[in-house]
């Protein structure tokens, strides 16, 4: 009898808990929860156990049979030991930039958290993948892989899937297509300096560029870019449907061993380091994901405009990277 995998969501979110949620209804794990309690005056809740009991009736309701459970941690680490064995952990816990929070402020708050975590990841499921989610996503990957002395094929970053399902949900509203029928690749960092590759971007087979005027690409592109926050300007928090369906196509891509090509961010060093100009940090790519993680990072054409993006959503990475490691000092398990 082949043993269930089991995919663990540090944070039950609005973006843990509805990967949670797909994850239960795609129904090829299990599926453990984690959070920390809330407080409201004298009284404690316990909203993850809340959360995993509605998925697990929701699930039956479905006649579904994956198996959920709902765990609290303590903010310092404790509770983690059923995260035991688990073959993914996917981490989105993590503080949400607000009103006067510098971005080092958020950094340092963010780089705490994960360090906690990946401390408990290495202890109770030292071959598990890491999926990481937390923002700012490819800096957070980073910490993770530095902290974890994982290998860089098992620490990933969800970022480019979801960046390239936005730029495909544009790309379908201008030209009245499926977005099945599109094939379009978001790299780089998760940020305003993303780069939508235009060059190979193509709908049925037919170049982008052949479809739409060049003013009209970069309207799309602008609103790839800055999708996020359009989405915090009208819902007055960020996203986490598109967020958590795009980390749930990377866990499928893994659980399965399909060996999908996908915008992931990851560790760039060596010849694939060389060809993407970087050197020893994380930032997204076409990577393709199987059972074993990172299987291959593919090494995508680029037209010199692009080129020139590239290097600098790299830049600007970098600078986020020097600071964390400022930050993660010692504790850097890979020297």
């Amino acid at each position: 009898m082949t043993m269930r995998k089991v995919v663990s969501v540090v944070g039950a979110g609005n973006v843990g808990e509805h990967v949670a949620s797909l994850l239960a209804i795609k129904g090829f794990a299990d599926v453990r929860i984690f959070d920390i309690p809330r407080r409201d005056g004298d009284k404690v809740f316990e909203p993850v156990k809340g959360k995993a009991l509605d998925l697990k009736q929701m699930v039956a309701a479905m006649d579904i049979d994956t198996k959920i459970e709902g765990f609290t941690v303590s903010p310092d680490g404790n509770g983690y030991e059923p995260i035991v064995d688990s073959d993914i952990v996917v981490i989105t816990a993590g503080f949400p930039r607000k009103p006067g929070m510098s971005r080092e402020d958020l950094l340092e708050a963010n780089i705490k958290i994960i360090s906690t975590i990946i401390s408990k990841v290495r202890q109770y499921a030292p071959n598990a993948i890491l999926i990481v989610v937390t923002n700012p996503v490819d800096i957070m990957t980073y910490v993770a892989y530095r902290l974890s002395g994982f290998p860089p094929t098992r620490v990933i970053g969800m970022a480019g899937v979801l960046d390239s399902a936005r730029f495909k949900t544009f790309i379908a509203e201008e030209l009245r297509v499926s977005p099945k029928d599109i094939h379009a690749y978001v790299i780089g960092g998760h940020g305003d300096e993303m780069v939508p590759l235009v060059s190979i971007s193509n709908v049925g087979g037919i170049p982008l560029k052949d479809l739409i005027p060049k003013e009209k690409i970069q309207e799309i592109i602008h609103r790839t870019r800055f999708g996020g926050g359009e989405i915090v300007n009208l819902m007055g928090t960020s996203a986490y449907y598109a967020p958590a369906a795009a980390v749930v196509d990377m866990v499928e891509a893994l659980v399965t061993n399909s060996r999908r090509i996908l915008p992931c961010s990851v560790y760039l060093d060596g010849e694939a380091g060389e060809y993407y100009e970087v050197k020893g940090f994380c930032v997204g790519v076409p990577v393709k994901l199987g059972a074993n993680g990172v299987e291959e990072i593919i090494k995508v054409p680029m037209i010199e405009e692009e080129r020139e993006m590239w290097r600098r959503s790299v830049e600007s990475v970098r600078k986020g990277v020097e600071l964390a490691e400022v930050m993660i000092g010692e504790k850097s398990v890979h020297r």
